[in-house]
């Protein structure tokens, strides 16, 4: 047949893409089917950082250390925009300082994290001392940052071009069985089907992810341009993160971090806002987010948000930005696991983030999955 493949992929965001690439790379046939005309998801709406630091010793620390060398690799073959520089996380106050103490101590000296802690005249030389109204920053040399709007087609064209990946933009895949795809595209063969739908639960497979019991997260993020010129290069992050990423947050001394965040800004608890900080390849700066959980998402932002948002990046940027595009950012989350690969029949299985770092593991999760499927071993 010539529809036949080696396999079909569904969904052409970040974790369908290293799919892609996992198979073709191999010599595969692969074709990747996306209901949009370009990738609207996920994989776009993100700040492109693509962080090792944050993630928690074990399966996740292995999957975003192997991903930054896939990322590597990218950006050669691809032409990637890619800031291999790292990024800083600043300590605002003692207790923030502390816990960055205590993992650099620590845990990052026990699993091998790339870090440095910055204090005094080398906290001074970062940004020619924009950023010393902080105790200390923490400096994750071996985190990554992307614009993601321009780096996935950028990897779509690259897989089409070089890799001979053929895609299927505008098309529904209405529904698989093993060894077929039926779309709006027509009907389709392959030997494994993978789906990789986001936060899509409904269209395909719906019985078998309703069992995972999984939701959807929606963020509020903003593109704003500051009144000085930073030339940020790096990701910026600052202790408030230090709560929410598995490095740190089980620490215990992570535990008056939040309890003063409880205390003094219960607002950003109860709205799952950390600071989070992404230059553009324009000048501009990515600045989000908030953290709403559910089934069904709200479509309505909430203008407080934005503002506490605004209000943090300018106390770390220690200038004023001025708002140029808001927008939501959406992922899966709240399944069993960060992810889940699922094998519901022969042939056919299901590759799924319940967190937001797909950007940072993605690319080594399907690359271990490809090899699953495919029988290799060691």
């Amino acid at each position: 047949m010539a529809n036949h493949s080696d396999i079909l992929i569904v969904g052409a965001g970040i974790l369908g893409l290293s799919h892609a690439y996992a198979a073709a790379r191999r010599g595969l046939k692969v074709k990747v089917f996306e209901r949009s005309e370009t990738p609207l998801g996920a994989s776009v709406r993100n700040f492109g950082q693509a962080l090792v630091t944050g993630q928690p010793p074990g399966p996740m620390l292995d999957l975003a250390r192997a991903s930054r060398d896939i990322w590597g690799q990218w950006a050669q073959l691809a032409g990637l925009q890619l800031k291999r520089n790292g990024s800083y996380l600043f300590a605002r106050n003692e207790a923030e300082e502390h816990l960055l103490e205590a993992f650099c101590a620590g845990r990052a000296v026990e699993h091998g994290y790339r870090v440095e802690l910055l204090r005094g005249a080398a906290l001074r030389d970062v940004y020619a001392g924009q950023f010393t109204h902080h105790r200390a920053a923490l400096h994750g040399l071996d985190d990554q940052q992307l614009y993601s709007r321009e780096a996935i087609p950028q990897l779509i064209d690259y897989l089409r071009g070089e890799l001979g990946v053929e895609f299927h933009f505008s098309t529904l895949v209405r529904d698989i069985e093993p060894g077929q795809l039926h779309s709006t595209a027509g009907i389709f063969s392959g030997k494994q089907i993978v789906v990789c739908s986001g936060h899509d639960y409904q269209t395909l497979l719906a019985e078998q992810i309703a069992e995972l019991n999984p939701q959807i997260c929606r963020l509020q993020m903003l593109r704003a341009r500051p009144q000085l010129n930073l030339n940020v290069q790096h990701a910026l992050l600052t202790g408030l993160s230090c709560v929410h990423y598995g490095a740190f947050a089980d620490l215990p001394e992570a535990a008056a971090v939040q309890a003063q965040i409880l205390r003094q800004t219960p607002h950003l608890h109860e709205h799952g806002i950390h600071l989070l900080i992404s230059p553009t390849p324009y000048g501009e700066l990515i600045i989000g987010d908030s953290h709403d959980y559910a089934r069904d998402p709200s479509p309505f932002n909430g203008e407080q948000v934005d503002s506490w948002l605004i209000e943090l990046a300018e106390q770390t940027l220690g200038c004023k930005v001025q708002v140029v595009e808001r927008w939501q950012g959406v992922y899966g989350s709240r399944g069993p696991g960060p992810f889940s690969f699922l094998r519901p029949a022969p042939g056919v299985s299901v590759a799924l983030m319940h967190t937001g770092v797909g950007m940072s593991v993605g690319p080594a999760m399907a690359e271990r999955n490809v090899a699953t499927l495919l029988g290799e071993t060691g």
